[in-house]
């Protein structure tokens, strides 16, 4: 089969799902299967696809019709100009979770700590971005760990990244720079709101703490202070409607300046808080 037809086909039954990013969704897994930048898979249409390349396309079609995320058939998501492989064992990073590092990037931080590292986006971003910078990687789940250290190896930064199995601050040591977080911040009455690409595929533990969806900010505004230089400072990822409830946290834990970040929808997406 011509690629073009296997494009239009395959788009054609996602459009018929209405799953919104159907002809992009298409053309990303197209061309992960013919091995190809998916920027020159318009100059490749024309191509005869093998019957092997044309089977594992169609799989991974019927998998994006179960609402499966592209990143997860792929096995990688690109963040911050990289490529992080992820599992079903960590969150699907978003790109609404940049914010945070381009609020952090202008000062950079010799020692950093990152809490819920999950695949380890922020921790292996910044220690590959500030070439002297030390960081301490923690999640509670010892398969995220696993994956996350795969990141930093494969990114090159793993003799600058320390991981650690951890319940928030719970065996944390030393004292930082800079803390950062995503924690899970999904409200328990906000999980049936989910579109099924995120509640079937990512795991509870990273989307929900249960409850408000603020105890991790409690915790993190509560303790930071203990772990924190002076003039240190904690930046955390939030949900949008999160921002009120999170600065007073930080200022009632007697952080001097606490201010919000927008992300590119000029949603409230990070809370920075200086010590």
């Amino acid at each position: 089969m011509i690629a073009q037809n296997a494009l239009r086909r395959a788009t054609a039954q996602l459009n018929d799902l209405n799953i919104e990013s159907a002809a992009r969704d298409a053309r990303l897994l197209l061309a992960a299967c013919m091995g190809i930048s998916p920027s020159r898979l318009t100059l490749e249409l024309s191509q005869t696809l093998t019957p092997a390349v044309l089977a594992q396309y169609d799989e991974m079609i019927a998998q994006r019709c179960t609402h499966k995320p592209v990143s997860r058939i792929l096995g990688y998501r690109e963040f911050w100009g990289r490529h992080f492989s992820i599992t079903s064992d960590v969150l699907d990073p978003r790109g609404d979770t940049e914010t945070l590092i381009s609020t952090v990037l202008p000062q950079p931080a010799a020692r950093v700590l990152d809490l819920g590292t999950g695949s380890g986006i922020l921790a292996v971003t910044l220690a590959a971005e500030w070439p002297e910078t030390t960081v301490v990687a923690s999640d509670i789940s010892p398969k995220a760990l696993r994956v996350a250290q795969n990141n930093a190896e494969t990114l090159g930064v793993a003799g600058r990244v320390q991981f650690l199995q951890s319940n928030w601050f719970d065996d944390i040591t030393g004292t930082y720079d800079l803390i950062v977080s995503n924690p899970p911040y999904i409200a328990d009455a906000e999980m049936s709101e989910l579109m099924p690409d995120v509640v079937n595929f990512d795991p509870k533990i990273a989307l929900t703490p249960g409850g408000d969806g603020l105890d991790p900010y409690r915790i993190i505004a509560e303790m930071s202070p203990q772990f924190l230089n002076a003039g240190g400072s904690v930046a955390v990822e939030i949900g949008w409607r999160q921002g009120a409830s999170v600065v007073e946290f930080f200022h009632k834990a007697g952080f001097s300046h606490v201010e919000i970040q927008r992300d590119l929808d000029c949603k409230d997406r990070v809370v920075l808080a200086k010590w």
